[in-house]
């Protein structure tokens, strides 16, 4: 997401995180009004009203019309449409975490979970335990699956020597990498699967 649409998205959910502005928003969703009208039926002072109005300008969210000496807002549901379809996207809001670190969680889920070897002169990382929780397991799974290569197709016997070298129980281990669909087993033979 770009800067400027970003900032537009924070501007509108600031514009909106009032309850006051968010009722104005409906009532000109419905009908036109002056500030006085809005004041009236808001119970809100009038330059409470101006205020709450002003916010909603800077966001094009209301557009303002003369009328003798009193001016009439309404919703613009133009530049409504016009957010939503600009901003309001999977795409676009997945785009906000574009500078977040993803895999920051995953890497903390390894770090609590394995620690190296010592009796490795290789410094190989062992599994300390397999995690409860099925988001943890998952990581760990992922970890253990990038051990096999995806073109090698192992004998159950092969399979359990690599997962030994990183936890006892190996039996868990494949069950599991098969149940997550990290791997795939057929008499007796296991490969991994590419996409993980």
């Amino acid at each position: 997401m770009k800067r400027e649409q970003f900032q537009t998205l924070l501007q509108f959910f600031k514009a909106l995180a009032d309850e006051s502005r968010l009722k104005i928003v409906g009532i000109l969703a419905n009908q036109e009004c002056s500030v006085e009208e809005l004041a009236a039926l808001m119970q809100l002072k009038e330059p409470t009203v101006s205020h709450h109005l002003a916010k909603l300008k800077e966001l094009n969210l209301v557009t303002m019309r003369p009328e003798g000496n009193s001016r009439l807002y309404q919703l613009d549901s133009e530049a409504l449409q016009n957010i939503s379809k600009e901003i309001f996207t999977p795409e676009k809001i997945a785009s906000l975490i574009e500078d977040v670190d993803t895999e920051a969680w995953e890497s903390k889920v390894l770090k609590s979970y394995l620690e190296v070897d010592t009796n490795s002169l290789e410094g190989v990382q062992r599994l300390k335990e397999i995690p409860a929780s099925r988001k943890k397991r998952l990581v760990i799974l992922k970890w253990l699956a990038s051990k096999f290569d995806p073109r090698v197709r192992y004998p159950e016997r092969t399979v359990n020597e690599i997962l030994k070298r990183y936890h006892p129980d190996c039996a868990t281990l494949r069950r599991e990498l098969i149940n997550y669909q990290l791997m795939q087993r057929e008499n007796g033979v296991y490969w991994r699967i590419t996409e993980m």
